[in-house]
């Protein structure tokens, strides 16, 4: 019997993976399977954020004349119906995962001793363990993020209506795209960043993003010494002793492993569980995949980690490797990117992506979007690639594969694209295998 810990992306799926190959297979989920991607973080974004972009192609067009008005939204329906779908998608997952073979257990603690197993409270005999237990939110030392009104990414469907005024912490991807769903939503809406926002990004990526986010304030370098409120949140306290006003307060303060339940294992200074490149632990038999193991928190990585751990837990040596993942941000556009080489070599060049479906109308205010790619010069190798248009995260999907598979900017050249779509990647690729071979002349 293989035991696996954890219903999300990464348990899931090796669970699966498991199952598939013959195994015998018991998948243990305290709530519901999907995990935070599904009931909390990332198909909250999707639902959100699309009628997010509903209502802000709705202003373009209104302001063009073409639409009388723009729709008004009711948050608690949204919540609701949000939840009514959550709900369809968890019992298909739940449906596949045991067509696969896996036997699901809801509602029991997986925990570990070291290469111990228990379910609650019971020892279980096992012969290997896969422990993907996820994580949660980082929570700030800040006084006041217990008051009524402050909220997390896994707290905000109790929410019960939308503020009028909303401060948003954080300078990362979730705090933006939330800053720009609820913004679209007619809240006024202020991020506050301890550092910079966005500061991953690539300089013209993230120029490009912040363009989704007009109307939204930005504080950057700045630090925030208390919420204040009584019965509830009244406003945020900057260090400098400036006062915002806010009905609501979202900490989008980033991630930490939930390895509690997991003992014995040897772990790093923020809890994360340590692996090796085949997602073993420290204790024999015993794997870890997931955001239990730490940054990336990637639900595309979290999927493979899980099948990694997998093929090793049947005796099948594989290695996990982390390049060309592509990572997504959801705002007006999408925004993704994906990368081949961890070095700052190549050439980049960027240009405006070309107008198509979801960006024919931002024609009129002078933006249509950003394609970006980054050329090995002596190779022509593509090693980087970036958009940000609407269908981009389809996009670096594909591309972040073909990377990770070597392909050149002269490959470009057999490639015939979808038209009309917004991909200008594969014009900047093929405008770059010009200027390599012009160079060889």
């Amino acid at each position: 019997m293989i035991i696996v810990i954890g219903g999300g992306p990464a348990g899931r799926l090796g669970a699966i993976h498991l199952a598939q190959a013959g195994a015998e297979v018991q998948l243990i989920e305290q709530r519901k399977i999907g995990g935070q991607c599904l009931h909390e973080r990332c198909m909250t974004v999707c639902a959100l954020n699309d009628i997010a972009r509903l209502l802000e192609y709705a202003r373009t067009q209104k302001d063009l004349g073409i639409l009388d008005s723009v729709p008004a939204v009711s948050y608690p329906a949204i919540q609701r119906r949000v939840r009514e779908i959550q709900e369809k998608l968890s019992s298909v997952l739940d449906a596949e995962t045991r067509q696969a073979g896996v036997e699901v257990v809801y509602g029991a603690e997986g925990r570990l001793e070291g290469s111990r197993v228990f379910i609650d409270d019971e020892e279980v005999r096992a012969d290997a363990v896969l422990a993907a237990t996820g994580s949660r939110a980082a929570i700030p030392e800040i006084p006041g993020t217990d008051r009524p009104g402050v909220y997390t990414y896994r707290t905000l469907p109790a929410m019960p209506d939308l503020p009028r005024r909303m401060v948003v912490v954080g300078g990362g991807v979730v705090a933006a795209e939330f800053a720009h769903i609820f913004r679209a939503f007619g809240s006024e809406v202020e991020i506050v960043a301890r550092h910079g926002l966005l500061g991953s990004l690539d300089p013209k990526l993230r120029s490009a993003a912040l363009r989704d986010l007009a109307g939204v304030g930005i504080r950057e370098e700045t630090a925030i010494a208390s919420i204040e409120g009584s019965t509830r949140v009244r406003s945020v306290l900057l260090a400098g002793g400036e006062e915002i006003e806010a009905d609501a307060v979202l900490l989008a303060t980033g991630l930490v492993p939930r390895s509690e339940s997991l003992q014995g294992l040897k772990k790093g200074p923020d809890g994360a569980v340590i692996v090796d490149s085949c997602m073993r632990t420290s204790a024999g038999g015993v794997y870890a995949a997931g955001d239990v193991t730490g940054p990336p928190y990637l639900t595309p990585a979290a999927r493979r980690e899980g099948v990694v751990a997998a093929e090793n837990i049947l005796g099948r040596p594989t290695v996990m490797d982390y390049t060309g993942i592509p990572q997504a941000m959801s705002l007006r556009y999408d925004y993704a990117f994906a990368t081949a080489e961890a070095d700052d070599g190549g050439v980049t060049l960027s240009a405006p992506a070309p107008a198509g479906p979801g960006s024919f109308w931002d024609v009129a205010r002078g933006w249509a979007g950003l394609a970006q790619v980054r050329v090995d010069p002596g190779t022509g190798r593509l090693i980087g690639a970036a958009a940000g248009v609407p269908g981009a995260s389809i996009l670096l999907s594909y591309l972040g594969y073909l990377m990770k598979r070597g392909i050149t900017v002269d490959d470009f050249d057999d490639i015939v694209e979808v038209h009309p779509s917004t991909d200008g990647v594969y014009a900047l690729a093929r405008y770059a295998s010009g200027m390599l071979k012009k160079r060889e002349e």
